[in-house]
C-alpha cells in the first residue's frame, strides 16, 4: 500500500503535535515557519532550500517535545547554554531517517549564533542559511503577545532583534527582516489565526511524495520515541502496543499491509499524551478530577492530529479510539459498541496488556496471571472485546511472544 502526500500536510500535522499543550495548541512553531518563509523569499533562497527551512522550522524544537520544563524555558527570549540540547537531540532523531534526515542539520543549528558563541563552534557563514534564519525567525516569534496589538508591538520587537544584529542574528538577514516588515501585512498574518490553512496550502506548491507502508512506519517510530520520553516508566510504551496490536492482528487473519497499518496504529496511538504535563504522567498518587479530565484530552488530539494526513482515516481511528469501550462510555468521544472497528478494540486489549505489564510510578509491573485476570474482569464489563481479550490468552505461541516482549522492554 502506498501513501499519496503532499510533505506539508504530514508535517504540518506532526508539527501540531509538538504545538499541544493543556491550554489547546499554540502556533510557534507555524508562525516561526511562516516568518522564516517570508526571509526566504525576501533574499531569494533556492526552492529545495525554502522547502527544507519551512519543513525544518515547522518540527525544530522537536528535541524538546517530551519534556515539559523545557519547552517551557524555551518561550524566554534570552538564550542560555542549555538551549542546546534540544537543538542536539532533534539531530539525533532525525538524522538517520530516510523520509525526515534532510531535516536534521538545519534543526540542529537553529540556536547557532553568528558570532560563534555556542557550542558547536560554528561561526558566520559556515552556519547553515536555513539555520540562521530559523534562529532569526523563532526568537521573533518568541515575542509577540497575542494580547497586544499588533502594531504597538512592533517597535519593540523589531528593536530587540537588531541589537543582536552581528552577535546573535545573521546582520543580512536582519537587514532583509527590517526591509518586508514595513508590510503591515506580513505582522497581521502573523496575528491572524484563520492565516495558517492559506499558508499551508502555498507550501504544498512542494508537490507530493509518495510513501510505502515502512517509510510511515518509520516516521511513526521517531514520533513513538518522542512520546514515551514523556515519561521513565513509559520508555518503550508505544512500540510494546504496536507490537502486540500486531501480533492480535495476525492471528486475526490480518493481510500483512492491514498488520503494518495497526502497527502504525500502534505507534501513535499516545501522539496526544504531549499536551500533557511529565509530572502528571509520573505522579504516582490518585489522580484529581481536574487531573484525569487533562489525562482525557490526549486521545482526541491524536485523532485530530492524524485524520489531518492524507490515507490516514483508519489508522486515526484505531489509533485515537483506544479509550473507547463496548458500553459507551469510553473517552473522549464515547462511540457506542456497533461504531467500533475491532481495529480500534485490538490497540485497546494491547494497551491495557502493556500498560498492566510495564512499570507505573504507583505499582511495579503485574504478573501475565494477574493481568489476565483485570483484563477478564474488564472484557465482563464491557471496558475491553471478549474475544480479542480471548485471543491474547488462549493462543499460548501469541501470549508467550508477548510476555517476552514486554519484558524485554521493562528491562531497558
Amino acid at each position: 500500500m502506498l501513501f499519496t502526500i503532499h510533505p506539508s500536510n504530514l508535517v504540518s500535522a506532526l508539527s501540531t503535535a509538538l504545538e499541544l499543550s493543556t491550554d489547546g495548541i499554540s502556533r510557534h512553531h507555524w508562525r516561526t515557519a511562516l516568518i522564516a518563509g517570508r526571509i526566504a523569499q525576501h533574499i531569494g533562497l533556492d526552492e529545495a532550500q525554502q522547502q527544507i527551512l519551512v519543513y525544518a522550522a515547522l518540527l525544530h524544537d522537536i528535541g524538546a517535545v517530551s519534556n515539559w520544563s523545557e519547552k517551557q524555558r524555551l518561550q524566554n527570549f534570552a538564550v542560555t547554554q542549555d538551549i542546546y540540547r534540544h537543538a542536539e537531540a532533534g539531530y539525533e532523531l532525525l538524522k538517520d531517517s530516510q523520509q525526515l534526515g534532510m531535516l536534521a542539520e538545519t534543526i540542529r543549528h537553529h540556536h547557532d549564533n553568528w558570532d560563534g558563541s555556542n557550542p558547536f563552534g560554528l561561526t558566520g557563514k559556515a552556519i547553515p542559511i536555513t539555520g540562521r534564519i530559523i534562529n532569526l525567525a523563532d526568537r521573533l516569534e518568541i515575542l509577540l503577545k497575542d494580547k497586544v496589538y499588533i502594531f504597538e508591538q512592533r517597535p519593540e520587537i523589531l528593536s530587540a532583534i537588531r541589537e543582536l544584529s552581528g552577535s546573535v542574528f545573521d546582520p543580512d538577514l536582519v537587514k532583509a527582516l527590517h526591509e518586508f516588515a514595513r508590510q503591515e501585512s506580513f505582522w497581521l498574518d502573523l496575528m491572524n489565526p484563520n492565516y495558517y490553512q492559506d499558508f499551508f496550502r502555498q507550501i504544498d506548491g512542494y508537490g507530493r511524495m509518495v510513501f510505502n507502508m515502512d517509510d510511515v512506519i518509520n516516521i511513526a517510530e521517531i514520533f513513538a520515541t518522542i512520546i514515551d520520553r514523556t515519561s521513565r516508566f513509559t520508555g518503550m510504551h508505544s512500540r510494546g502496543v504496536a507490537q502486540v496490536s500486531a501480533l492480535l492482528a495476525k492471528a486475526r487473519g490480518y493481510s500483512l499491509e492491514e498488520v503494518k497499518l495497526i502497527k502504525i496504529a500502534g505507534l501513535f496511538h499516545d501522539l496526544g499524551k504531549l499536551a500533557i504535563p511529565n509530572e502528571l504522567l509520573e505522579n504516582p498518587n490518585k489522580l484529581t478530577d481536574r487531573e484525569f479530565s487533562i489525562i482525557k484530552q490526549h486521545p482526541y488530539y491524536t485523532y485530530r492530529i492524524l485524520e489531518k494526513i492524507d490515507g490516514f482515516s483508519l489508522i486515526a481511528e484505531w489509533a485515537a479510539f483506544h479509550h473507547e469501550t463496548l458500553d459507551g462510555a469510553g473517552y473522549p468521544f464515547r462511540i457506542p459498541e456497533a461504531s467500533l472497528r475491532l481495529g480500534s478494540r485490538i490497540v485497546s486489549v494491547a494497551d491495557v496488556y502493556v500498560a498492566l505489564s510495564e512499570n507505573r510510578p504507583y505499582r511495579e509491573p503485574l504478573a501475565v496471571s494477574q493481568v489476565q485476570k483485570i483484563m477478564k474482569g474488564m472484557a465482563d464489563n464491557r471496558k475491553l472485546d471478549g474475544s480479542v481479550v480471548g485471543d491474547l490468552f488462549s493462543d499460548s505461541n501469541t501470549l508467550s511472544i508477548v510476555t517476552e516482549q514486554v519484558a524485554q522492554m521493562n528491562w531497558r
